[in-house]
């Protein structure tokens, strides 16, 4: 009877889901950026597509660092292009994250990065 117990409740237990991918196996292609507009309505597109390149559906974090001319990180903002999806092997997910940043005049290079991997 305890046996079937410990057994019933270890099944209903929620299980984190860990994929069996990498951030390495994922790339970002296509990485783009421009500011439209000017001063405190500047507008930044910081667009790109993430294409997964592991062998099972699994969704990835990305990271975008906004960086000065002297190459220290200003502002930083993480995404999940796929949202709460997973992403096909082979598959692309195309994002933007330029919303999420303020714009800062002394904002010279972007860079991009993939963080995390999970399966939903």
């Amino acid at each position: 009877m305890k046996t079937t117990f410990l057994l019933a409740s270890l099944l209903l237990l929620p299980v984190a889901a860990h994929a069996a991918c990498a951030p390495t196996d994922f790339v970002i292609k296509d990485f783009k950026t421009s500011i439209s507009g000017a001063g405190g309505g500047a507008r930044l597109m910081l667009a790109g597509e993430l294409v997964n390149n592991c062998t099972d559906s699994s969704a990835a974090q990305i990271r975008i660092d906004a960086k000065d001319g002297e190459g220290k990180v200003i502002q930083s903002k993480d995404g999940w292009p796929a949202g709460t999806a997973n992403i096909a092997p082979g598959a692309t997910a195309k994002f933007d994250l330029g919303r999420r940043f303020r714009y800062q005049s002394d904002m010279a290079t972007y860079t991009v990065s993939v963080i995390a991997v999970r399966a939903w």
